[in-house]
C-alpha cells in the first residue's frame, strides 16, 4: 500500500487529538507525518506513535513539502483560506468544519454511506456535521430498501460537541459557575438552541442536518425538519428519528437491514433494557440503533433512537477513514 506525508492542522483541539489517536489504532501507512495549529499552540509538544513532535504554526508556505492528506479541524474560517492553498499544492484536504459541506463541487463523504463521491473531489472533500454522519449511517440502508420519504430529527447532543469551552461549561457548571461558551447554564439544563438562529426560525445546526442529509444520500426529494438541543451529557450524540417510507416494511425485516448495515450495531432488547445510551458509545467508532418500533401514526413508518461518539464517528475516525479510502484509491 503507497506510504504517505499526512498533515494534522488544529492538532492540539479536542478533534485534532482525537485524530492523532484514531491513526496510531488504524495503523495508517504514513512516512512523513506534520501537525499545524495557530500561533497560540505553535511550539507545543505532541507524542505520535512513541515520537515526540513540535506542532508548528500553520502558514501559507506550511504545504510545501509534499504533503498528500491534511485533515483539518480548525474552524471554518482556516479551513476556507488554507484549503485552496494545500489543494493548490496537491495535497487532499478533509475538511471537518462546515466550510466546503454545501459546495455542489466539493463531496461529502461518509465511508460507509457514500465512498463512491471521494472520487470526484478536486482537492478537498468535507467531512459532515457530527449529527449527520450517525444518522445517515442509520438511514441510508433503509432508504435503499424503503426509499424515505420524511424524516423528523430531534437530537440530544453532548457538551463536547462544541469543544473545549463547552466541556468546561457543565464541568464548571456543576459547581455553579455561570457559563462562557453557552447562552444560558448547561449543568441540570437542556438548550433547545445549537449554533445560531437563522431567520426562518431554525438554527444553522438543524439546517446542517437537513441539507447535508439531502446531499449524503443523494436525494434532494426527501422532506426533513429537525430540532437540534445540548443537553449535559459530556460525549455521545443521541438522536430521535422518525422516519416515513414510501414502501411497506415489516418490522423484523428493516431490523435485519440494520443489523447487516455496515456501521451499525443494533442494540435493541427493550424487555431487558438494552438500548444505545451515550455513555457506552462513548470511545466507539460504531452507530449504536435501538428502540427500533413502528410509527402508528402514519402508514409506513418507524421510530429509531440512534447514538454515537461525536467526537470520534462523528468528527475524526470519519475523517481518518475517508483518510484510507483515498489511499486505497491510490494503491490500485
Amino acid at each position: 500500500m503507497k506510504k504517505v506525508n499526512m498533515a494534522i492542522v488544529g492538532a492540539t483541539g479536542m478533534v485534532g487529538r482525537t485524530f492523532i489517536k484514531v491513526l496510531e489504532e488504524r495503523n495508517l501507512p504514513i512516512n512523513d507525518i506534520y501537525f499545524f495549529s495557530s500561533s497560540r499552540s505553535a511550539g507545543s509538544k505532541i507524542i505520535y506513535n512513541g515520537k515526540e513532535y513540535t506542532v508548528e504554526e500553520l502558514t501559507e508556505n506550511s504545504f510545501d513539502r509534499g504533503i498528500d492528506i491534511a485533515l483539518f479541524s480548525a474552524g471554518a474560517s482556516v479551513s476556507e483560506k488554507f484549503a485552496p492553498i494545500a489543494a493548490s499544492k496537491g495535497c487532499v484536504v478533509v475538511d471537518n468544519s462546515s466550510a466546503w459541506r454545501m459546495d455542489p463541487k466539493v463531496p461529502l463523504v461518509v465511508p460507509e454511506v457514500n465512498p463512491q463521491d471521494i472520487e470526484w473531489h478536486n482537492g478537498i472533500i468535507a467531512n459532515p456535521n457530527c449529527s449527520t454522519i450517525q444518522a445517515v449511517i442509520a438511514l441510508n440502508p433503509l432508504h435503499k430498501r424503503y426509499r424515505i420519504k420524511r424524516i423528523v430529527y430531534t437530537t440530544f447532543q453532548a457538551v463536547s460537541g462544541a469543544g473545549m469551552r463547552g466541556y468546561k461549561d457543565l464541568e464548571e457548571g456543576l459547581v455553579g459557575k455561570p457559563p462562557v461558551k453557552f447562552p444560558h447554564p448547561i449543568a441540570n439544563n437542556v438548550l433547545p438552541h445549537i449554533d445560531s438562529f437563522l431567520p426562518n426560525g431554525y438554527t444553522k445546526e438543524e439546517m446542517k442536518m437537513i441539507n447535508e442529509t439531502r446531499k449524503i444520500l443523494g436525494d434532494q426529494s426527501i422532506r426533513i425538519t429537525a430540532t437540534t438541543v445540548r443537553v449535559p451529557v459530556y460525549n455521545g450524540h443521541s438522536e430521535s428519528i422518525n422516519v416515513e417510507f414510501e414502501k411497506q416494511f415489516e418490522l423484523s425485516e428493516l431490523k435485519k437491514v440494520l443489523e447487516e448495515a455496515p456501521g451499525v450495531v443494533v442494540q435493541d432488547d427493550p424487555e431487558h433494557n438494552v438500548y444505545p445510551l451515550p455513555i457506552y458509545a462513548s470511545g466507539k467508532d460504531e452507530t449504536f440503533v435501538g428502540r427500533i418500533r413502528r410509527d402508528e401514526s402514519v402508514e409506513s413508518g418507524v421510530n429509531l433512537w440512534v447514538v454515537a461518539d461525536n467526537i470520534r464517528k462523528g468528527a475524526a475516525t470519519n475523517a481518518v477513514q475517508i483518510a484510507q479510502e483515498l489511499i486505497k484509491l491510490w494503491s490500485k
